[in-house]
């Protein structure tokens, strides 16, 4: 049995949803000259659930790495990353207000689909599963999206929304993972850790 997996993630929200689990994690963060920001780059009309595995993988890859590089006792590392995407298109996290914007207004009155990949590794094995959600947001005004960018709420998250925050208000369905859509499938994650010996 693993007494505790290494959570490479500077999500406070999966953290928190690890924690719902009841699974011991010690945080496993990129050093400070690793482009973390860099792998989530898409590729030339890369599809999304291509594309949220791979960056997945190559966070993995880091992770394992960086686990290794610090003389780190062994123990499963667990990754995740989370899309949004309208058909095709990616809507990844805003760079700036006005990008939170044009994400929003091309959310509003639309269904959507929340990706979240999780994979788990040691050096010698690994594990991977993903969550696929939809999520239906009613019209938003302009002032509506006004008020939520200049919230804060937007940055550092795909899609410009955070499910479990403001954006709720303006969200009239949702199918699948509620805890995929914020970031951290449970069930997959779960049955991922028992694979690895984790007590969940």
């Amino acid at each position: 049995m693993n007494a505790f997996v290494y959570l490479a993630s500077q999500s406070p929200r999966r953290r928190q949803l690890l924690e719902q689990l009841g699974v011991g994690f010690e945080l496993l963060l990129p050093d400070p000259d690793e482009d973390a920001e860099a792998l989530e780059l898409a590729l030339p009309n890369e599809p999304p659930a291509k594309y949220v595995q791979r960056v997945t993988q190559l966070k993995l890859n880091a992770a394992l790495a960086r686990r290794k590089r610090r003389g780190l006792p062994a123990a499963p590392v667990l990754c995740s990353d989370t899309t949004v995407a309208l058909r095709r298109v990616i809507f990844g996290k805003p760079v700036d207000a006005s990008d939170a914007v044009r994400l929003l207004q091309g959310l509003s009155g639309q269904t959507h689909t929340v990706l979240t990949a999780v994979a788990i590794g040691t050096e010698r094995k690994r594990a991977a599963d993903v969550s696929r959600s939809r999520v239906t947001f009613s019209p938003l005004s302009s002032a509506q999206i006004k008020a939520y960018v200049a919230s804060g709420e937007p940055f550092g998250k795909a899609g410009a929304y955070g499910v479990q925050g403001r954006a709720a208000g303006y969200i009239s369905k949702i199918s699948g993972s509620y805890s995929g859509i914020m970031g951290l499938p449970l069930f997959e994650t779960a049955q991922i850790l028992r694979l690895f010996g984790v007590r969940v």
